[in-house]
This record gives structure tokens, C-alpha cells and sequence, in this order.
């Protein structure tokens, strides 16, 4: 069943088109990664879901359209989003910003479920998030998107920037959330390889328009072929 739905999705900055009649899905209990060069449109498909930016098509979620709702109302309809740049709050701890992701203050259960995922942030549920580091300040973000149990996570970027040894704890946790829980994952990359292990499904965006799609496994071609742009 179709969890996420876009269609003929047009998406502005001002007067300036981005996006150019966007059709895109996710199932439930799926991962689709959304690929592409800088530039692509990436992004800003992430924030005409969230309600940030003008659009012009339709957007469903669980079959309701999404029009007229402002970015809060439909993260409590079941969408989580871990933005690019992260968007913490840097003199406060890694728990209160973890809490600032839940629906109530009875969050004991989510705090589990993040620290189970990211056992680094536990030992640094205390510290205050500036003085971390890029992938421990990101493993934050993530937890924070997860605090209120989305039903869909949109990950934006989750692998800039980040050193190796990172990047591998931060795939480990993302192929825990897709193999253990019914979250479904609209990922957005410019990392190739770590897109195609944790998709289901690709789109493939390039200067605003789906120029691709289809199964992962069948997509291997796409850094030589989309990437040099």
C-alpha cells in the first residue's frame, strides 16, 4: 500500500521553479533513495513534503492529501524529518533536543528505542550538542526525527560530511530502522553506495525532473552515468 504519494509536483522559491512536475511513492515498510548531483532539487522535494516551500500538484500521505497543513500538523499525521545542516539546538543537551522531538513528556519508551540505536548518545546524553562531533551531532538528528514515532522518515543527506568509521554506525543504525520496525525511509544522498544498500527503490532527480526509477539492485550504473553533472 502507498504510504507516500506526489504527483506532477511543482515546487517554488519566489518565481523560481525547482522542482518541474515531480511523481514519485513510497510504499509502507519501504525505502526509496532519492539520488542526484548538487543542485538536483533534492532538498527542496524534502520541504515540499514538510510544507516549507510554495508547491503546485498533490501530495498524499496515507491516502489524505497534505494541502493547506502547516509543517507541525503533518509531522503529527506520522512524518519525522532529519534535515540537512541537522538544525539542533547547540547549547542545549542531547537528551532536552532529543525530548524536543516527542509528542509528550512521557517519552521513556522513544529515549530507549534511541539509545539503543546510537548507545554513542547515551553515553553523551548529558553533553551539550556544540561540543560534539559532526556524526554524533547527526546521530542526534536522526533520534530526534525518530522521537515521535514517524510512520514515514525523510533523511536528508544523513552521510555529509561524515568520517568513515561514523558513516558505518550511522548505516548500521538505518539498516536497523529498515529491518526491525515498519518505518518507512525516503532517503535523500549524493553517497551512491550507501543509497543503493539501504533502498529498496531508487529516483534518480536531476535539474528538477525524475530522469530514472526503478529497483536498487538494478541501479549500479548510477555514478558514472548521473554523477559527473
Amino acid at each position: 500500500m502507498k504510504l507516500l504519494e506526489v504527483e506532477g509536483l511543482k515546487a517554488y522559491y519566489g518565481r523560481a521553479r525547482i522542482l518541474h512536475g515531480v511523481s514519485l511513492h513510497v510504499d509502507e515498510g519501504e525505502t526509496l533513495a532519492v539520488l542526484g548531483p548538487n543542485g538536483a532539487g533534492k532538498t527542496t522535494l524534502l520541504n515540499s513534503i514538510c510544507g516549507l516551500v510554495t508547491t503546485e500538484g498533490e501530495i498524499k500521505f496515507k491516502g489524505q492529501p497534505l494541502d493547506g497543513l502547516k509543517t507541525h500538523e503533518r509531522i503529527r499525521k506520522g512524518i519525522g524529518i532529519c534535515p540537512e545542516g541537522r538544525k539542533l539546538f547547540p547549547n542545549m543537551t542531547v537528551e532536552d533536543n532529543l525530548k524536543l522531538g516527542a509528542p509528550s513528556e512521557d517519552c521513556e519508551d522513544e529515549l530507549r528505542l534511541i539509545y539503543d540505536l546510537f548507545p554513542r548518545i547515551k553515553e553523551l546524553k548529558n553533553q551539550i550538542v556544540k561540543n560534539m562531533s559532526g556524526g554524533e551531532q547527526q546521530m542526534v538528528a536522526i533520534g530526534r526525527a525518530l522521537m515521535a514515532r514517524p510512520k514515514l522518515l525523510l533523511l536528508d543527506e544523513p552521510s555529509m560530511g561524515l568520517a568513515p568509521i561514523v558513516l558505518g554506525k550511522i548505516r548500521e543504525a538505518l539498516m536497523r530502522i529498515k529491518n526491525e520496525t515498519d518505518i518507512s525511509i525516503l532517503l535523500v544522498e549524493q553517497n551512491v553506495h550507501l543509497a543503493l544498500e539501504l533502498a529498496d527503490r531508487v529516483s534518480v532527480l536531476v535539474k528538477g525532473e525524475i530522469v530514472r526509477e526503478g529497483e536498487a539492485k538494478s541501479m549500479t550504473d548510477l555514478e558514472k552515468h548521473y554523477f559527473e553533472i
